[in-house]
């Protein structure tokens, strides 16, 4: 947390003072995400289900450009993943919970977003759920999984003047989820995320 604090900052620092006619902005961003894992075998992507999650947190626009058309924006956020699996008789649920911390490289055509940028990502609790025959087994530990990951945002959207803004992203790993545990086998999945979000800049027009 310290080291995000201090980037935020380093950032902050860096949009005011390559551009003296631009304003530094903060925000918050809300929305809902459909989750699942790329890399499945095509068994599981057969009885693959895209899990619903949410995502929100907070935002910093500093331009780097005075008409405000290029900027860079980390944001901190709460992002809910994982992925469901249905089945004869039951189904399982990998549900993970990660701050994340993207920083993204923006551009604002008259209102029309673009943006794009690495993530960093740490997975701060999860939960497993089987269901089958009636019964239901859980877990809660981070045994056979990555709790750090690394991946990439790419987005579009449209913002208002008065900083009101709506989007859509993939949001995809480039860390497989698991890892290997005392020999057992394991795939080669990562998390694969579309979110749809509502924002808002403080201090538009």
């Amino acid at each position: 947390m310290k080291k995000t604090t201090v980037l935020l900052s380093l950032l902050a620092a860096i949009g005011l003072t390559t551009t003296a006619q631009a304003q530094v902005r903060f925000g918050v961003k809300g929305g809902v995400n459909l989750s699942s894992y790329s890399g499945l075998t095509k068994e599981q992507k057969e009885i693959d289900e895209n899990l619903v999650n949410a995502n929100g947190g907070v935002m910093m626009n500093a331009p780097l450009s005075d008409d405000g058309f290029f900027s860079i924006q980390p944001e901190l956020l709460y992002s809910g993943k994982g992925i469901k699996f249905k089945f004869d008789g039951g189904e399982t649920v990998e549900r993970t919970h990660y701050v994340d911390l993207p920083i993204l490289a923006k551009i604002n055509a008259d209102g029309f977003i673009f943006e794009a940028g690495p993530q960093v990502g740490y997975m701060v609790t999860r939960k497993g759920t089987l269901t089958a025959g009636g019964e239901t087994a859980e877990d809660s530990d981070f045994n056979g999984v990555n709790r750090f990951d690394l991946g990439y945002v790419a987005g579009v959207g449209y913002e208002l003047e008065s900083g009101l803004g709506f989007g859509i992203r993939y949001n995809g790993g480039l860390l497989d989820v698991a890892k290997e545990v005392d020999g057992q086998e394991t795939f080669n999945t990562k998390n694969s995320v579309f979110q749809f979000q509502v924002g808002y800049l403080f201090g538009g027009k």
